[in-house]
């Protein structure tokens, strides 16, 4: 036990400080990107023209139909082989992670979004027209903000699915917390023990998260709302 402890505090610990920081680098933007992605695409899925939704319907079934490892597979390795003239888009680890993450869980997030602007009832959109309010004020003063309430626990484990996906970072070089938690393990032969804290620090990370969620539920939940009294 000892030894674990040794060398726990003395290697393991300080490499993957480093992948922590990397690691949150890539999750909080991924998350940003994703739910204004999934609230956007939602939204026009249900109320843009069809021809808008249809397209955006695409997007979704090919971002929620194909593994994430492919997806992260083709924005770091396929997409510089498509050449547009001259022009060739390279990305580097980190955006092609972030870029694969957001995508993906706004595919997902879509779906809860459009979920709770389905369950808005009709009578609310022709009170707001009645009122004078445009379709577009309708929209994000009056449905919107009650579907969000509505998918935020949807929306909310997407993030916390997302924390643990970030780990497939490191198959593209992304030296995360699973990525410093492989290099260490390859240079010590000590697979186990650096494995073990590495699930304790996303343990941590979606725990946090967690938390974090509940409580933005609760600070945004209406009395006598969502069959709350």
């Amino acid at each position: 036990m000892d030894g674990f402890l040794a060398f726990t505090v003395g290697r393991i610990v300080p490499s993957l400080n480093i992948g922590l920081w990397t690691s949150l680098a890539l999750i909080i933007p991924s998350s940003l990107l994703g739910v204004a992605i999934g609230v956007s695409v939602g939204t026009l899925r249900v109320y843009g023209a069809r021809p808008l939704a249809r397209v955006l319907n695409g997007y979704v079934a090919l971002f929620r139909g194909t593994p994430l490892v492919v997806q992260l597979y083709f924005w770091y390795f396929a997409l510089p082989n498509i050449a547009i003239g001259d022009f060739r888009c390279i990305l580097s680890p980190m955006w092609a992670s972030i870029i694969g993450f957001a995508l993906c869980s706004g595919a997902y997030q879509s779906e809860y979004i459009r979920g709770g602007l389905l369950s808005i009832k009709r009578g609310q959109l022709r009170a707001a027209q009645a009122l004078g309010l445009t379709p577009l004020q309708t929209i994000t003063s009056v449905v919107l903000p009650q579907a969000f309430r509505r998918a935020l626990p949807g929306c909310g484990n997407e993030i916390i699915y997302l924390i643990k996906y970030s780990s497939l970072a490191s198959i593209i070089t992304v030296n995360d917390l699973t990525g410093m938690g492989r290099s260490l393990a390859k240079s010590t032969f000590r697979n186990t023990e650096v494995f073990l804290v590495v699930g304790v620090y996303y343990l941590l990370l979606v725990t946090i998260a967690t938390l974090f969620l509940r409580w933005l539920e609760k600070r945004m939940a209406l009395p006598g709302f969502a069959g709350k009294k």
